[in-house]
């Protein structure tokens, strides 16, 4: 049985406003998509990793592939209009390489700082539950609002409340089938694979997020990014 990353690298990054697409953003003289790549070229349990690309970078993701010795890269497969699209090309792609009993992980290309703990835990939830969703809890209070932000009007229990990240982990087999049954039943706009099996009815299971596995998407988590790539934890700290 093999372990299949698929990494979502075709975004074209309009909210960070720049000139290149963010998973193509050079951080600390490294693109930003590397870093996602080099944390699944480094994990033990991967067998491969399959990047689902924007129009027009391919080439130059599989020269930084070889720059930085990612030899794990088994593809690079052209995205598409939506992010579910984009998914389920991945999925395409593993299907051409890999039995129906492999392991999927989807993880957006732009979550660099994915750590093995966050990547393992992932896994062992699938082996135990067959699905794992990384997710963290809410911890500000949260508000409704009717007018775009600009007022509070019901507050929801945090208690209730996890913030869904990426690792995604499913078997091949059945991400094919959703992705069929997403075609049957016109569902056509799920960004987020979780999104796309609850649609479906599935029950998800949360596996182990991170704070520091966080999202880049503004030119502030770059300087997060940045910030968390040098922290040095207290060794007095439990």
């Amino acid at each position: 049985m093999k372990t299949i990353a698929i990494l979502t690298a075709a975004g074209t990054g309009t909210r960070m406003g720049q000139d290149i697409p963010k998973q193509f953003i050079h951080i600390e003289n490294k693109p930003l998509i590397v870093y996602t790549m080099e944390a699944f070229q480094n994990h033990p349990g991967v067998d491969a990793i399959i990047v689902v690309c924007l129009k027009g970078w391919q080439d130059i993701l599989k020269a930084y592939a070889k720059q930085f010795n990612i030899t794990k890269l088994k593809s690079v497969v052209l995205g598409g209009n939506t992010g579910q699209e984009s998914i389920k090309k991945g999925v395409t792609e593993a299907h051409k390489y890999y039995p129906d009993d492999s392991i999927i992980i989807v993880h957006d290309g732009n979550r660099g700082l994915v750590s093995n703990e966050v990547i393992s835990d992932a896994l062992s939830t699938y082996n135990e539950f067959g699905n794992a969703v990384a997710a963290i809890p809410c911890t500000e209070a949260i508000y409704e609002s009717e007018d775009q932000g600009l007022t509070g009007e019901k507050e929801i229990p945090r208690a209730k409340l996890f913030r869904t990240q990426t690792p995604h982990v499913w078997n091949l087999k059945m991400m094919l089938w959703a992705h069929r049954e997403a075609k049957k039943r016109d569902i056509t706009n799920m960004t987020a694979t979780c999104s796309l099996m609850k649609e479906l009815g599935e029950t998800i299971h949360f596996s182990k997020g991170s704070e520091k596995n966080m999202k880049v998407t503004t030119i502030e988590d770059i300087d997060l990014f940045k910030a968390i790539l040098h922290a040095d934890r207290d060794k007095w700290l439990k």
